[in-house]
């Protein structure tokens, strides 16, 4: 499917035309993605809310919400509402500033992450080409909030929180970026489109999962474990630090670290999607879809129905992902903090590291197979 609409340039073109200068147009423009984005994310996080509910509750053979709207679709709604009218605190002894700044500092760089990702050909709100190195770049940031966050709350259930949650992430972050550089080496870029385009072709043989089953294996589990999900919530165990670094917050501070907990969880599922699962593309080739219709690449009826299958086949492998995390949180016990370290440190990392080098031996000896 490598026909899209470039909804930039068809905005653009229809406000110049109503009278507005190119410059003025495009300034009009700048906003609307990134307001777009921060829609889009947020209705994600309150499906995910709700599916967590409804699935947990299955899980364990309970009805889950079912009266705040049908089939209680309003009740994350609900639950965003009373945060945000919950008394704001901030202990006596916490240092206000670092307390306040942290949860910004763990959201923010979720939300500036989604700049990255392609729902379809020419719909993304940026094609950079170090997209993948950007969103590593902005993933190593959330840690430093966390841990700023359970310094400044002057609890030491807080403390621990934090640092556990800066070890894991260091632990797990060299594995997920091993295994991105594999991606990234086979496909001869660092672009989320053109790591997409790369996977077109063949249908749901061209995915990269095929060539890369170990290292989706990895990015999973690494990824699973930057969302701080079951079985890898040891920064946050109730059980033994209380709440973690969220103990001492309330209000909408909280709702930041919950809100970027899911938006994370929806984030590395749409990365995954994207890097191993062919993004937009069909589990069948549909790249000469004009021509059996007859009709040209560039006709607009096609183009919408090309760029909504697109990006509801994003949807589609992203939230299925979703879906197996939610089910891994209601099925798996939570680990130890020291087998957590010894999985990152002792089994991922050298694994990751041993498939990086086999995806370049395969690509100096197979350059057609393997992206040469």
């Amino acid at each position: 499917m490598n026909s899209g609409i470039d909804l930039q340039g068809s905005f653009i073109k229809t406000l110049t035309e109503l009278g507005l200068s190119p410059g003025l147009a495009k300034t009009i423009w700048l906003p609307l993605p990134m307001l777009l984005m921060i829609i889009g994310a947020t209705v994600g996080v309150l499906v995910v809310v709700w599916l967590e509910r409804k699935i947990s509750a299955a899980a364990q053979q309970r009805i889950g919400p079912e009266y705040a709207g049908p089939l209680g679709v309003l009740q994350p709604v609900a639950d965003g509402i009373k945060l945000v009218f919950k008394e704001d605190v901030i202990p006596a002894k916490a240092d206000p500033w670092l307390f306040t700044i942290g949860p910004a500092l763990v959201v923010v760089p979720v939300f500036l992450s989604y700049l990255i990702i392609p729902f379809g050909q020419n719909i993304n709100v940026t094609d950079l080409n170090v997209g993948i190195f950007l969103w590593i770049a902005l993933s190593s940031i959330a840690p430093i909030g966390l841990l700023m966050s359970g310094y400044a709350s002057n609890n030491k259930y807080s403390l621990m929180g934090g640092l556990r949650a800066a070890a894991q992430s260091i632990s797990y972050e060299i594995p997920l970026a091993l295994s991105v550089l594999a991606i990234v080496m086979m496909s001869n870029s660092l672009s989320t489109i053109d790591i997409v385009e790369q996977q077109s072709g063949y249908g749901i043989l061209g995915w990269n999962i095929w060539r890369q089953p170990v290292g989706f294996i990895i990015f999973w589990i690494s990824a699973l474990a930057e969302c701080e999900r079951l079985p890898f919530d040891l920064p946050e165990a109730e059980e033994e630090l209380v709440a973690g670094y969220q103990t001492e917050y309330a209000g909408m501070k909280f709702a930041l670290f919950y809100l970027g907990s899911y938006i994370n969880l929806v984030l590395s599922a749409l990365v995954v999607a994207v890097l191993y699962l062919g993004g937009w593309e069909f589990i069948i080739p549909l790249n000469h879809l004009a021509d059996w219709l007859g009709v040209s690449d560039t006709t607009p009826w096609l183009q919408v129905i090309t760029g909504s299958l697109g990006i509801l086949m994003t949807l589609i492998k992203a939230y299925f992902l979703v879906f197996l995390a939610i089910l891994l949180r209601w099925t798996v016990p939570r680990v130890r903090i020291d087998q957590l370290l010894n999985l990152g440190w002792k089994f991922l990392l050298p694994v990751s590291l041993a498939n990086l080098l086999i995806t370049a031996a395969l690509k100096l000896s197979f350059p057609f197979a393997f992206g040469g």
